[in-house]
């Protein structure tokens, strides 16, 4: 189904797919998705936590559609929930195939939650700071 991508809103990532990230299939391999997915999560989170972060969860994990090799595949990413050490990031992935790509046209083809830790030099969790000392 061809939607439209999120208006107002700027990816956190955006990247073309090669051939050499294809599956057996012919299409782009799950674990390139995800590597990609986790990498845009890390991003809003690593902000909020005003440094480091690390994956603890794969909370959810949907691949509604494939993508292709040259698909212009965009990576929009928000914080979800902020704990004491940890932050959930929503991940929502858009793939613009060929000439739709010019035109904002896209495909959503997966979705995603993960959690992040917050840590310290040492890589042990550490408090997030307050949203207000961010002000």
């Amino acid at each position: 189904m061809t939607t439209f991508l999120p208006e107002g809103k700027q990816p956190v990532l955006r990247i073309v797919p090669m051939p050499a990230d294809t599956n057996a299939h012919g299409t782009i391999f799950g674990g390139w998705v995800m590597a990609q997915v986790d990498i845009a999560g890390s991003i809003p989170a690593w902000e909020r936590a005003q440094g480091p972060v690390v994956t603890v969860a794969v909370n959810s994990f949907v691949f509604k559609e494939a993508v292709y090799v040259g698909d212009l595949v965009s990576f929009y990413a928000r914080v979800l929930k902020v704990g004491r050490t940890s932050i959930t990031v929503d991940v929502e992935v858009y793939a613009q195939r060929g000439r739709r790509a010019s035109r904002g046209e896209a495909v959503k083809v997966t979705e995603a939650q993960l959690t992040y830790v917050a840590v310290d030099g040492e890589r042990r969790p550490r408090p997030v700071p307050d949203a207000i000392a961010e002000a």
